[in-house]
């Protein structure tokens, strides 16, 4: 197994794992949003990163993260925001493989903390977060707003 830098070539591969990222939270996202995430990965301007777990032809897994300003540190932080790995190859270490390697893209960018999120009902994953990372003992709080309307005051 090799973790590298997504390439532009791999959309075709990338995309069915991007798909059953999405199946497991059970949310459809908009074509144009993947398209616009994908192309986001390559803009030198947009601090959105995307590496894969491949061996041989086949992808086996997926990361995306985001480097941010913090109030709290001069280094970035960094938000693991997606993490997949395809059903047949769950249980080789390909998860912990690429929480490692955004680890050390955060240690080579002096970022001062990785962190994520996940649903409460993700066990199998938090056996593994439970290991490589510490839980914050944060709650997350957030308020969705749909493209376009209007808040109130």
């Amino acid at each position: 197994m090799h973790i590298r830098p997504i390439e532009r070539g791999d959309k075709d591969r990338w995309l069915p794992l991007w798909r059953g990222y999405q199946a497991f939270y059970k949310v459809q996202i908009p074509d144009a949003v993947t398209d616009l995430t994908w192309s986001r990965f390559f803009d030198d301007g947009v601090p959105m990163h995307a590496l894969v777990a491949e061996d041989g032809p086949g992808l086996l897994g997926l990361v995306h993260y985001v480097f941010h300003a913090s109030t709290w540190t001069e280094g970035p932080y960094v938000y693991l925001q997606d993490l997949f790995t395809a059903e047949s190859a769950r249980g080789r270490g390909v998860g912990r493989a690429l929480i490692e390697a955004v680890y050390d893209a955060a240690k080579t960018a002096k970022a001062a903390r990785v962190y994520w999120l996940t649903h409460e009902t993700n066990t199998t994953a938090m056996a593994l977060y439970d290991k490589v990372a510490d839980k914050s003992g944060f709650i997350q709080y957030h308020k969705t707003f749909q493209a376009g309307a209007r808040s109130r005051a």
